[in-house]
């Protein structure tokens, strides 16, 4: 199992945009082969900087869904939305 962290930083003006996008990436995800698991978190001290933590049987469904073309065409819209580009980070056990 991996677990993958996401951060970004979101223009303040477009929060809510960001967010519909975030859920539509998230009901995506929740149908891709060896998805468990994800949540999504904003900073307290920050409501602009969010944290997605989703949880994939393998790493390589998890690369299977970080090139799927459609999840491709959400993160381009995400990125116009940004400040600075996605981090990604991969933990195991």
């Amino acid at each position: 199992m991996v677990k993958v962290l996401l951060e970004r930083d979101i223009k303040g003006e477009h929060v809510g945009e960001m967010i519909r996008l975030l859920r539509n990436l998230r009901v995506m995800a929740m149908q891709q082969l060896g998805y468990i698991s994800g949540e999504t978190l904003h900073a307290v001290d920050d409501p602009n900087h969010y944290l997605v933590i989703s949880n994939w049987e393998s790493l390589e469904d998890w690369e299977n869904w970080l090139h799927n073309p459609e999840r491709k065409k959400l993160q381009d819209k995400l990125d116009s939305y940004m400040q600075a580009p996605t981090k990604i980070r991969i933990f195991t056990y």
